[in-house]
């Protein structure tokens, strides 16, 4: 089997689940049930809505709702974001209103496309970097490192590999991703909870964040209007730039199920670009909606590389505007890789 099929495999061998429950936490005299194998639907699929009723009440009317839109017994995933929601039912009854609820799962209704690269330039890279974050901000290349004692935000020139300028976070912190924003800069650390802000020409620190709902700090990249953030889970949290509060997320999700570990992020021409951890390959991704629609390999990139005991996985990917083109390195690697992505 080659590397690039076994790749897919292991990125897109997924595991789904849905669950019922009732949002009152109390047993509910009814039950949702749908015509969907384990109410699970593909985008444009239609489900039948229905109340399982065992000790035969006396219904006076049924109301369903997706999350909060009220929908039809015969809904079609139209124009939904993926992943699992919550289907509700407010039954009337003998002059009570009683709800139940169930999930429902939302795949693609595509499979990604596999993408390939070609390699235009190779630079160096300081093989002691474990790179967390990258990204260039008019024309220089930004570049957030982690390990606790070792967390640096760097200004590196990408062609050299020179180091332009450089701060060191706390002991206490471990650096992850970064993006920069109306020059700002926005980095993450993994467990600490908070966020940090710099002036991007100085790398003067000008405040600091905490995270909402999201669980850890993982990859940052942005899109001149909104911040996403992940977690180190499937989830891509949308933030408010101005006060940077997690607003909302989307769940990303194949045509199979949903892909766990989603690390640096970077925003591409209308996509987000996500690495996966222990994964040497990237996801480009649909913001809209969550959905996968390609699949990177850059494997072989890692063979590219000086091998030592310290070298890691792929993370780290950055675009250029000025050239077009896409930049790709990885934890402790001596090399950053210039590369341009087409269809298979």
């Amino acid at each position: 089997m080659s590397s690039t099929k076994l790749f897919i495999i292991m990125v897109l061998g997924l595991f789904l689940w849905t669950c019922g429950d009732n949002p009152n936490g109390k047993k509910s005299n009814f039950s949702i049930t749908t015509d969907a194998k384990n109410n699970t639907i593909a985008l444009g699929e239609t489900i039948k809505l229905s109340i399982n009723n065992p000790k035969n009440k006396n219904i006076n009317s049924i109301t369903y709702h997706f999350n909060t839109t009220t929908i039809d017994e015969n809904f079609t995933a139209t124009d939904l974001p993926l992943g699992i929601h919550t289907l509700t039912a407010k039954v009337a009854y003998e002059d009570v209103t009683e709800e139940t609820s169930t999930k429902l799962t939302i795949l693609n209704n595509v499979a990604p496309v596999i993408y390939s690269y070609k390699i235009l330039n190779e630079y160096p890279h300081d093989i002691t970097s474990y790179t967390q974050g990258l990204e260039f901000y008019n024309g220089i290349l930004y570049e957030s490192t982690g390990q606790y004692g070792e967390s640096k935000l760097r200004k590196v020139n990408h062609e050299t590999g020179e180091v332009l300028k450089s701060i060191n976070l706390g002991s206490q912190f471990f650096g992850e991703g970064l993006t920069v924003l109306n020059n700002k800069v926005y980095q993450l650390t993994w467990k600490e909870n908070i966020g940090f802000v710099y002036n991007a020409e100085t790398l003067e620190k000008t405040g600091s964040f905490n995270y909402g709902k999201s669980k850890e700090g993982w990859g940052l990249c942005n899109d001149g209007k909104v911040i996403y953030k992940s977690e180190g889970t499937n989830k891509i949290w949308k933030l408010n730039p101005e006060t940077l509060a997690e607003e909302d997320y989307i769940q990303i999700y194949t045509n199979t199920g949903k892909i766990d570990s989603l690390n640096e992020l970077e925003y591409i021409d209308g996509k987000i670009y996500a690495n996966i951890y222990q994964r040497n390959g990237v996801l480009i991704i649909n913001p809209q909606n969550g959905a996968v629609e390609g699949v990177i390999d850059f494997s072989p990139l890692q063979k590219l590389v000086k091998q030592h005991p310290e070298l890691d996985v792929l993370n780290g990917i950055a675009y250029n505007p000025a050239t077009n083109t896409i930049f790709v390195t990885g934890k402790d690697w001596d090399k950053l890789f210039e590369v341009e992505v087409f269809v298979k």
